[in-house]
Order: structure tokens, then C-alpha cells, then sequence
């Protein structure tokens, strides 16, 4: 059993992902939040959670990540926030995490970004500054000292879990459900042949450890 800390706990997805490894109990889960109030309603229902500022000091996140083994990282400042935001939490968030996992001990580090962040000739327009947000924080992961999976959904949707995705090297645009790639980063985890490997993640017709084991093969 590894000690994961969930950063951006109180995200759609996070939100998806702590309820999930709770259910499971196969991994002890440090929902990591922004405000107190998250915080304390994550308490009330047996969580362990604790308080980070993404846009404060890596001492900080240092102390937080001791002695625990992997990260998720599907922290993000959102869709109403400014270009300001985007970099100071997608980008250096994330890069400052990174830091403090290596720092820390942290062996495993598991990315939410975005489909096609690899590929700049796949940008959507009006998100560039986002997407080079994602393109450069997974670079930093990919250049770090641990061990990295990078998975990239494609259009978040908040329909219901279906269970079945597929993922690839590159695929064609399309959706997948919060809950689905909440489903595929716990996954992640447990699945071996994920480490150092970045992947695109839609919805599609086979099973979530199906998907992931097929990987293998493509390495």
C-alpha cells in the first residue's frame, strides 16, 4: 500500500479520484486542497487532507509530501481564471510539486495534462497559453528524477463513468468522462508498463486496465 497525495483534491477529477481510492482502499489517499472549508469537509468524511498553496514556496510543499510515495498531480486554476493563473499554477504549480516531490523522496509522480500538449501543431487556438502551460510542465516531469506517467485527456465531460477508454500515442480528437480518467490515474498506479509513458485518453471500447495493459505492446 503507497501513501498518495492527490494535489487539487477538490477538482472535478480529484474529487472523482480521492472518492474512488477511498472505495478501494488499496492506497492511503492525502487529499491535498486549496481552502480550509475543502478541507474540512474532506475531514468529515474520514479523509485524511491537508491544506497546500500551489503559488506559495516549495518548502512548503517539501514538508507536505514527506514520506509519501506517489503523487497525482490534477491540480489546475481553471477555465475562469487569466493567462496569469495558467502559468502560475498549470506551469509553475506543477513544476514546483515536481521539485518538492524529488525533494521529498516521492518515487512516483502521476500528471494529468492535456490530449496533444506533446504537439504543438495540435493546439487548440484559444487555449495556447494553457496548452504551453501542460507542454512545458510535462517536460519538467519527463526531465525529472521520477518515476512519470503523463496521461492526456481529451474534452473533460461530466457524463457518467462508462469504463471503457482507449488511449495512444496520439488519437483523434474527442471526449472521456471526469470520472473515467479519475479511473485511469488510480489505475496508473497499480498498472505495471504505465511508468515513462505519456498517453492520450478518450473514451472508448475497452476496459480501463484493459487499455493500460495494452500499452506494453505499443512501448
Amino acid at each position: 500500500m503507497m501513501k498518495v497525495a492527490v494535489i487539487g483534491a477538490n477538482g472535478k477529477i480529484g474529487q472523482h479520484l480521492v472518492e474512488q481510492m477511498q472505495h478501494a482502499k488499496t492506497h492511503e489517499v492525502i487529499a491535498v486542497v486549496r481552502k480550509e472549508a475543502q478541507q474540512k469537509a474532506l475531514q468529515e468524511r474520514g479523509l485524511t487532507a491537508k491544506l497546500a498553496d500551489l503559488e506559495g514556496p516549495v518548502s512548503e510543499l517539501k514538508s507536505l509530501l514527506k514520506d509519501v510515495d506517489a503523487v497525482v498531480f490534477t491540480a489546475g486554476s481553471g477555465g475562469n481564471t487569466g493567462d496569469d493563473k495558467t502559468l502560475l499554477v498549470d506551469l509553475d504549480g506543477a513544476v514546483k510539486t515536481i521539485e518538492a516531490a524529488e525533494a521529498s523522496g516521492v518515487k512516483r509522480f502521476v500528471m494529468v495534462s492535456a490530449w496533444q500538449s506533446n504537439n504543438r501543431e495540435n493546439w487548440a487556438e484559444d487555449l495556447r497559453p494553457y496548452y504551453a502551460a501542460k507542454h512545458y510542465a510535462d517536460r519538467e516531469l519527463m526531465r525529472s528524477k521520477l518515476s512519470w506517467t503523463i496521461v492526456r485527456p481529451g474534452a473533460l465531460t461530466d457524463e457518467e463513468a462508462t469504463g471503457k477508454v482507449v488511449v495512444g500515442d496520439s488519437l483523434a480528437p474527442g471526449t472521456v468522462p471526469r470520472e473515467d480518467v479519475a479511473s485511469v490515474l488510480r489505475r496508473c498506479l497499480d498498472e505495471n508498463g504505465t511508468e515513462f509513458r505519456a498517453f492520450d485518453l478518450m473514451a472508448g471500447e475497452s476496459e480501463v486496465e484493459q487499455s493500460l495493459q495494452s500499452m506494453k505492446e505499443m512501448a
